[in-house]
């Protein structure tokens, strides 16, 4: 598998996703300035990937301008077409913003910024412990778009104790149904606010993160 990162003014996480690829999972990386519109050296095997960061210093909604790049109408054609795409952190607002995932994430319900460590886990797996960094992570669907993604199994991951249980207090940013990652109806498009790529290395003492991308099927 093959990996696009998407550049944009303001990503701050694209070169933390590029190591993480290259150097700890060994996968081929193209970096896409968000200006370009050619995808055509992928396929649908392959994966885009939107990064995290501040994408246009989240001057309106986080991701919203981002949205209208000439790159993120290719990443949806390539998306309508089958490809895999993930979003981390600012790239999960974007791909919401975009239309591509339903729901938004508003502002943390502590109106506090969150950068630490936190456990999430599948509706059937073991905790994992990934770093997040947000502001605006609460996300918010409506109740029948909640029930949906509910009965479709596309909330991929929650927040939880490190002993795998919900609680409230593991919520970091007050998340509906403390949801912290989820997947498209067709299954090739990912959100998360979590980052799995700063969490794949023995040197940071943590390599939950490569679980992350096995689980989702991007490895």
């Amino acid at each position: 598998m093959k990996y696009g990162i998407v550049v944009f003014p303001g990503s701050n996480c694209d070169r933390d996703m590029q190591d993480a690829l290259q150097h700890d999972m060994n996968k081929e990386v193209v970096m896409l300035w968000h200006k370009d519109k050619d995808l055509s050296m992928f396929s649908t095997d392959d994966c885009i990937v939107l990064p995290g960061g501040f994408s246009f210093g989240d001057y309106l909604r986080c991701g919203a301008i981002a949205r209208f790049s000439p790159m993120m109408q290719s990443v949806i054609q390539f998306a309508n077409q089958g490809g895999k795409v993930l979003g981390v952190c600012n790239g999960f607002q974007i791909l919401c913003e975009s239309g591509l995932l339903p729901g938004g994430l508003l502002g943390n319900a502590s109106r506090k910024f969150v950068c630490k460590n936190v456990h999430i886990r599948t509706a059937d797996g073991d905790p994992l412990q990934i770093p997040v960094a947000h502001g605006d992570g609460r996300y918010f669907a409506s109740l029948d778009v909640l029930d949906e993604l509910e009965n479709g199994g596309q909330i991929v991951f929650r927040y939880c104790h490190q002993n795998g249980k919900m609680e409230e207090l593991s919520n970091p940013n007050g998340a509906l149904r403390s949801i912290a990652g989820i997947r498209n109806a067709e299954g090739n498009v990912f959100g998360m606010m979590p980052h799995p790529e700063r969490a794949t290395s023995p040197l940071l003492g943590n390599t939950d993160g490569l679980k992350v991308f096995k689980l989702l099927g991007l490895n």
